[in-house]
């Protein structure tokens, strides 16, 4: 015979077991078809001048790097250029928002969004405590019953959040219809260590439908940083749809492949290549994209090498008739102080784990910067189908804490922590930082000469 208490644990228990969700499933797809999808080769590129190629990268650093970005945005939206049409704005020639965790919120806000987002992204998301919102969710016993049992993890709960506050259900099909820029934002495969890019061309490997997954899990997968975010889980359905890497690459760069292809290209053949296996890799854990491209810069970088090597990639995307190019580089890299210089004894292990894992991140941040410069250099002798060099000019420009004068502002913004909850002081002083520190860079300042400003903001 059991006791009153005993029933209620027992039914409690079963409640729980009940309760148990598995986490949404992305869709396969059906038959592989390169025309389709969202995927920058059938994008319509209609957004401002149509000779000139401006690109947004966003890094990774939480609600730093939301608002810096945002920052950038807002001084853009500030900047007129002439155009054949009258004064226009700078932010309308954008055609390419990258974005890796805390950035990537911004990079798929601003292309479902459009101008809306600068009536309600900061209250929608910069200047609300995500993470205290986030702990409650988790400490929330309603919430348990979700996350026994299941494949349901605390990322699904903040993905769910992130619908509610920001996103509203939006899905990648729906970015088809509103008319921004196309959003590149990646994650990290945590088996593998794989870049995954949400665009069709990466979902296309996987045979599945990038149009009806949800914006809010593309962003809780690219910012779930390990040990305090659960992977996000997708299916592989690779194999099933008639998608082959090798005749994608010949259909590029030719049928000598290896001849052709360039370095980078191969390499990111070779790191997609074990998810070609839909049996061994059925089930995809994805984590933080910082861990394989801190700025956001990585796609950009394949795809710029892609368009040097391959006539056939300038011609489907347009780069052959381009003008201009320019990226602006969002990077709010900051490297907090420490005393441990100063200590005959070590400092504590988790602060270890984190500067160990934030070192190589920032160093190859750094580095890939410097590799976007020596691009714009080598890109120059590139020479097109009638054999006469490609008529583009490029800009590379970075934008930084490193690049503040005063030294106790930068002090300020380098130790600003990477959480998702920030003061709204600190978010304004972001935002006015990122616009100072463009109308200060000579390369921003050179691209708008070459656009005709009569005179350069400071």
């Amino acid at each position: 015979m059991t006791t009153p208490g005993a029933r209620v644990i027992v039914a409690a228990v079963a409640l729980l077991l009940v309760g148990c969700a598995t986490r949404p499933s992305n869709a396969p797809l059906a038959q592989y078809d390169r025309s389709y999808g969202y995927r920058v080769s059938n994008w319509q590129a209609e957004r401002g001048d149509p000779d000139f190629g401006l690109v947004v990268a966003m890094s990774g650093g939480g609600m730093r790097a939301a608002a810096f970005s945002y920052g950038i945005l807002e001084e853009l939206r500030r900047t007129t250029v002439p155009t054949p049409q009258g004064p226009g704005r700078l932010l309308d020639d954008v055609k390419l928002v990258t974005g890796v965790s805390g950035g990537s919120f911004t990079a798929l806000s601003y292309a479902q969004y459009g101008d809306r987002l600068f009536e309600e992204y900061e209250q929608r998301f910069l200047k609300r405590n995500v993470q205290r919102d986030l702990i409650g969710i988790v400490l929330n016993p309603l919430a348990w019953p979700k996350l026994l049992g299941g494949s349901f993890t605390r990322s699904d709960l903040a993905a769910d959040y992130y619908d509610r506050i920001l996103f509203q259900g939006a899905t990648f099909g729906d970015l088809r219809s509103r008319g921004g820029p196309f959003a590149n934002v990646a994650a990290t495969e945590l088996t593998t260590g794989a870049r995954i890019t949400f665009n069709q061309n990466t979902f296309d490997l996987l045979c599945s439908d990038l149009s009806s997954v949800r914006l809010a899990r593309a962003a809780a997968a690219s910012s779930a940083v390990p040990g305090v975010f659960a992977p996000v889980g997708f299916d592989n359905y690779a194999g099933t749809c008639g998608f082959d890497m090798r005749q994608n690459m010949v259909r590029v760069f030719g049928s000598d492949v290896a001849k052709a292809a360039p370095g980078r290209a191969s390499l990111r053949e070779r790191e997609l290549a074990p998810l070609q296996d839909g049996v061994a890799h059925r089930y995809l854990h994805l984590v933080d994209g910082g861990l394989s491209d801190n700025v956001g810069l990585r796609t950009l970088l394949e795809g710029l090498e892609v368009a040097k090597a391959s006539e056939q990639f300038r011609a489907v995307t347009g780069f052959d008739k381009l003008k201009r190019f320019a990226v602006v580089s969002v990077n709010s890299h900051a490297d907090a102080e420490n005393d441990w210089g100063t200590h005959e004894a070590p400092p504590h292990v988790v602060s270890m784990l984190v500067r160990a894992t934030g070192v190589p991140i920032d160093r190859y941040s750094y580095e890939q910067i410097e590799l976007l410069r020596d691009f714009v250099h080598t890109m120059q002798g590139t020479r097109g189908a009638d054999g006469q060099p490609l008529a583009v000019e490029f800009y590379a420009i970075d934008i930084g804490f490193d690049a503040i004068a005063d030294p106790d502002e930068k002090r300020y913004f380098r130790n600003l922590p990477t959480n998702f909850a920030l003061t709204d002081t600190q978010v304004d002083r972001l935002r006015e930082m990122a616009g100072r520190l463009l109308r200060q860079s000579p390369d921003y300042q050179r691209l708008l000469r070459d656009l005709g400003v009569a005179s350069t903001p400071r």
